[in-house]
């Protein structure tokens, strides 16, 4: 058996309860689950081992080793501050720690990313080549699914828009309440962001965008559970992903397994992961924002990717990178 070595720092740290935690959560079980069937075991945190993968890349944290004496795998799920730096300024250190990675990452065997659109953007803004870019796609958990009587532990509104995620420029969350205020639909929101906004420093350059928002008539859920996230889908009347950017859109995901009609920005990589089962709109436009939201219905033809999936493609990369010479 080759040795796999898996690193899970975002298990552990403020990665845990966002995209780049909930990645690696899913996928590690589902790898040691097929690994046998490829010829590997996976050691967690192994630095020693023959295949090293760090399923996450931080931009202006220099974290991946320049120098290193295995093969080397990187999951990149995106890179929305390169494309936007006006909102995501990194800071003299940052813009050091940049090069920093970006030198680290030329010497990697292969980098996974999670859509074509990141397959684009990582190319473009990181000059990784073609060739070591691999395509695996993200997937909702096997809890997320339609039940027929969900319970309403928050005592939610009988009609509401949903929100799940964090409030970062690029989530566009001024836009989303404007529209909801227009149409008068209760907005609900879960994410831990969201619930401690109040706490926030808003003259951060990343948090600008949320000076002067209305916060009054939102519903901020903060964390919750996966269970308890399965029946807020389940309860929801739409929900909408406003972004004006994404890496992959995992909550959309999760939303079209539970049944929920799904509104969401025709820009990155969302036209890409929802397909034909949402209804899209301009992500500048309140109008336009407003009507998909009104629009929008229940779809009969749900996305096609699996977590069983992502794993033996990211084993077959493993593979890929073993026959490199």
């Amino acid at each position: 058996m080759i040795k796999v070595g898996f690193i899970t720092a975002p298990l552990h740290d403020a990665n845990a309860v966002r995209g780049v935690g909930s990645y690696t959560r899913r996928l590690l079980p589902e790898l040691k689950k097929q690994t046998s069937d490829f010829g590997f075991e996976i050691v967690e945190n192994d630095t020693s081992a023959e295949i090293i993968h760090y399923p996450y890349f931080d931009l202006f944290r220099h974290t991946l080793p320049i120098f290193k004496d295995a093969k080397t795998i990187v999951t990149v799920h995106d890179v929305i501050p390169l494309e936007f730096p006006d909102h995501y300024p990194p800071g003299l250190r940052g813009w050091f720690n940049l090069q920093l990675q970006k030198l680290a990452l030329s010497e990697v065997e292969g980098v996974i990313t999670i859509s074509y659109h990141c397959v684009k953007t990582i190319h473009k803004y990181l000059n990784v080549p073609h060739g070591k870019l691999k395509l695996v796609y993200e997937a909702a958990d096997s809890i997320f699914k339609k039940i027929s009587k969900p319970k309403n532990k928050f005592n939610l509104p009988k009609k509401f828009v949903l929100y799940v995620g964090d409030v970062n420029w690029n989530k566009n969350i001024p836009n989303l309440i404007k529209t909801c205020e227009q149409i008068n639909y209760p907005l609900v929101m879960v994410g831990k962001q969201a619930a401690e906004v109040e706490k926030l420093d808003l003259n951060h350059a990343e948090l600008r965008h949320l000076q002067g928002v209305d916060w009054s008539k939102v519903m901020k859920l903060g964390f919750v559970s996966a269970a308890d996230l399965v029946d807020i889908y389940n309860l929801a009347t739409v929900y909408c992903q406003p972004s004006f950017s994404e890496g992959f859109g995992l909550p959309v995901v999760e939303a079209l397994a539970c049944g929920t009609p799904v509104a969401c920005s025709n820009t990155s990589s969302l036209p890409e992961i929802a397909g034909d089962s949402a209804t899209y709109f301009d992500p500048h436009d309140v109008n336009d924002m407003a009507k998909a939201i009104k629009k929008a219905k229940p779809s009969t033809v749900q996305p096609k990717f699996s977590w069983a999936k992502a794993a033996a493609q990211t084993l077959q990369v493993y593979q890929e990178v073993l026959e490199l010479v």
